[in-house]
This record gives structure tokens, sequence and C-alpha cells, in this order.
């Protein structure tokens, strides 16, 4: 006969926690609401906010490199960077370097903004996190040699390849500073991770005679 309580001895795993996906579901609704709600707190602030922005070559102004990414000129703008973000960002902490690869895009990208942008201007905005995570799905699978990480990236690149043209310079309220050196950020956080990360570590331990390893599914 047996009971119904579990074996205390038996390995924790995965089953009795929540489904992975849930928990990215709940990292990302709880990011959106943050982000709603500094903008919102902006609104009433009359946009005193955004002046915390990067501001190019100024000390003060390297302050924004770590602001930037939650402040938004306008509800439209920071709807704008969430339709695509939350896609993408999906798939970043799917891939579970989601702590690295955005630390390496957010710096990169700011201090990109920081250096070459113009004196007068004030940077806000997550885009240049956008395109980092974009450029991080597409190129991965090249350094990290996995061919379902290679087709991926060709699937994220047909749906929203689109917006590189963002990589361009245009109109003089975006910043494509910002989108230029998070796509590069994107770029070295792929050649990061496959260097340093996960995958090289699993090819070492699944040779002949590896001890079996224990898949944790960890988020970061």
């Amino acid at each position: 006969m047996t009971s119904g309580l579990p074996d205390p001895s038996a390995p924790a795993g995965r089953a009795e926690s929540r489904p992975r996906w849930l928990e990215i579901l709940v990292i990302l609704a709880v990011i959106t609401a943050v982000l709603f709600a500094v903008e919102l707190l902006d609104v009433v602030m009359n946009g005193r906010l955004d002046q915390h922005g990067i501001v190019p070559r100024t000390w003060s102004g390297l302050l924004g490199v770590v602001w930037a990414p939650f402040l938004h000129a306008d509800f439209a703008h920071l709807i704008s960077n969430l339709l695509p973000g939350l896609v993408l960002g999906f798939f970043v902490l799917l891939s579970g370097r989601a702590v690295v690869v955005t630390a390496v895009v957010w710096v990169v990208s700011g201090l990109g903004v920081w250096l070459i942008a113009p004196s007068t201007s004030v940077t806000v905005g997550a885009s240049g996190i956008v395109f980092g995570w974009l450029t991080f799905l597409i190129v991965r699978g090249l350094f990290s040699r996995d061919v379902w990480q290679v087709l991926g990236g060709v699937v994220i690149a047909v749906i929203y390849g689109g917006i590189l043209w963002g990589l361009l310079p245009g109109r003089e309220s975006v910043s494509w500073q910002g989108h230029l050196f998070g796509a590069v950020g994107g770029v070295l956080a792929a050649w990061i991770v496959a260097t340093t990360g996960g995958d090289k570590q699993k090819k070492q331990v699944t040779g002949p005679g590896a001890p079996p390893t224990i898949d944790q599914g960890g988020l970061f």
C-alpha cells in the first residue's frame, strides 16, 4: 500500500514548481507595470523625469545610462518599445542568460549614446535594449553553432528584421545611436554567452564518461 505523501529521498525537480513560461510572463508583467508606473509619474510631474535621461559627454548625464530605459517621452513611445520588447524579452529570458545579455546591451547602448549623440540631446527609452535583444537572438546561433538557435534567429529576423532600419540616421527625435549601439551590444552579448556560458559548459559535460547533469531551468 502506498501513501499519497511525497518521498523525501526523491530528488527535487521542477515538476512541483510553476511552468517556466509562466515565470517569464510574471517577470514581463512586473517590468511592464513598473514602466507604466514610471511614465504615469512622469506625466504627473510634467515630464520632469525625462531630464534624467542620457545627456552626452557630461558627468551628470552619465547617470542617464542607468535611468534612460525606464523613461519614455510619452505613452505612445513606451508602447512602441513594449510591443516588440515583450516578445523578444520572452525569448531572451527563455535563453536563461537574460541578466548577462541585458546588462551588456544596457551598458553598450547607453555609453554609445553618451559618447556620440548630439550634445544638446537628452535620450530616453528602452529601444536600445530592444535592438540588443533582437540582434542577440538573431546571431547567437552563429556563435554557439546550435542549429535550432540559428533557425530561431532566422525566424526572428524575418518577423522583426524590418526594425533594423532604425540603425540608420533618420528623424531627429529618434536615437539611432542608441539603436546602433544596442545592436552592437546584442552581438557582443551573444559572443560572451557562447564563449563563457551554458552552451560551452553543456558540451563539456556531455562527453563520454561524463556524469549526468540536472537542468535546473534557471531564467537567468
